[in-house]
């Protein structure tokens, strides 16, 4: 007879507020910017938890990478969102403590209580850094009911490393996340497919997963102002004005979910990295620098994996925040920094119309792993092999001594960062 599935979706409360919290909690007096119009600094000791008091975690205003990322409970009060701008965020909240992210501090916290989890089954998938589905179908029954083992798992997580997390138990990922959100924080519940007429139906549509601000509203305008009003509706419908979206949600809402939890994610098909620069670019030499800085990252981070592309873009974001993008196909699969960059850089004429830049980004496509090989030309000028060992001779160094241990002439005097994009490293 098959097991029925116990499916646990685990989401930390608040995460970055979370974690910034128990580390200065643990690490005695911060001082941190607070208060508006005068932007005083105000000290506080031992003894201040975040999760409090309004505060929120945010970018860097002068690198325009000023949004909420993370916000207190108090700081919902005040109506303040995650990803709305830090300036939006001070006119509803003047007297806000606003801290800078640490990513190395999150990284370690997420590694930690996923750490935890991989203790209650081998089968943990994580969703992002601060969510993981982990499949108990063959080991709950170790540690007691379904409900009592996520307690259990809770009150650890707690209690080893001080920030609270939400359980969501049910038969299919789907349900599980969507239980995970319901009352919060440090909470436990159940959403198995005879609960959903009455825990998930009633809820409006927009807190369906897979729905968001622009779905809402087109559902809302059908008509369709809760999840159990999709439910009902006809799928046939649906599909006739959503397309394959409709079918998908439509399955949502009835709790179909046939995913399973993947304890190693699937490879990557194409990698990318991209970065708003605290200035606008307005000279092709300056965009190739930012090009080539992006193309350093994203190439070691295509070995690191052991991946070839052989597809490169290039994407520009102006100062309306419009966006485009333009593609090329390599000759052949490759992870060299030189070459992913030389194809950006023949890329970005093609595309740029002369406005100023805000927001630059080189991604990839057809993603290979294992042995590629190269096709030769009998026109070839280029020492693959030689720039292969380069990249990789860098990589280890890099690795052993820091990111800035070595770095392309082209950025000495440069406002440019030598590898930029994807997610800074930052010390507290």
């Amino acid at each position: 007879m098959r097991l029925e599935n116990i499916i646990f979706h685990i989401d930390v409360n608040s995460a970055f507020l979370s974690w910034e919290a128990v580390y200065r909690l643990a690490h005695g007096a911060f001082t941190e910017t607070a208060g508006q119009p005068t932007g005083c600094h105000i000290t506080y000791r031992g003894g201040m938890d975040l999760r409090e008091v309004p505060s929120a975690v945010g970018g860097d205003v002068t690198k325009r990478h000023g949004i909420i990322l993370a916000k207190s409970i108090p700081a919902k009060k005040y109506g303040i969102r995650t990803g709305e701008t830090i300036l939006e965020a001070r006119r509803k909240c003047p007297n806000l403590l606003l801290v800078p992210p640490n990513y190395d501090l999150y990284r370690e916290c997420s590694a930690a209580f996923l750490d935890i989890l991989g203790e209650y089954s081998d089968t943990v998938e994580p969703y992002s850094i601060d969510e993981a589905f982990v499949d108990m179908t063959t080991t709950c029954h170790l540690f007691g009911t379904p409900v009592e083992t996520a307690t259990l798992i809770k009150d650890r997580i707690r209690e080893e490393l001080g920030f609270t997390v939400n359980i969501g138990i049910s038969h299919s990922k789907l349900l599980a996340k969507m239980a995970s959100d319901f009352r919060k924080p440090d909470c436990v519940h159940t959403l198995y497919r005879e609960e959903i007429p009455g825990k998930m139906w009633p809820l409006p549509v927009s807190d369906l997963f897979f729905v968001g601000p622009a779905t809402a509203k087109k559902l809302f305008s059908m008509g369709l102002s809760t999840i159990g009003d999709l439910a009902a509706a006809d799928p046939a419908w649906l599909k006739a004005v959503l397309k394959k979206q409709g079918e998908t949600l439509w399955g949502f809402a009835n709790g179909i979910d046939l995913s399973p939890v993947l304890a190693s994610p699937a490879p990557n098909k194409g990698y990318g990295n991209s970065t708003t620069t605290p200035f606008d670019v307005t000279d092709t030499e300056t965009a190739n620098l930012v090009l080539l800085a992006l193309s350093e990252t994203l190439g070691s981070r295509l070995r690191a994996d052991g991946a070839k592309v052989s597809v490169v873009s290039v994407g520009i974001r102006y100062a309306d925040l419009s966006y485009f993008s333009h593609q090329r196909a390599l000759a052949s699969p490759t992870d060299l920094t030189l070459e992913i960059y030389h194809a950006a850089r023949g890329l970005f004429p093609e595309l740029w119309d002369g406005r100023p830049i805000r927001h630059l980004g080189v991604h990839t496509g057809g993603a290979r792993y294992g042995a590629c090989g190269r096709q030769m030309s009998l026109f070839d000028e280029i020492n693959y092999e030689k720039l292969a060992v380069m990249d990789r001779t860098v990589d280890a160094l890099r690795q052993r001594f820091g990111t800035d241990i070595v770095k392309r002439a082209a950025f000495l005097n440069r406002p440019v960062s030598h590898m930029c994009g994807g997610v800074p490293a930052t010390v507290h």
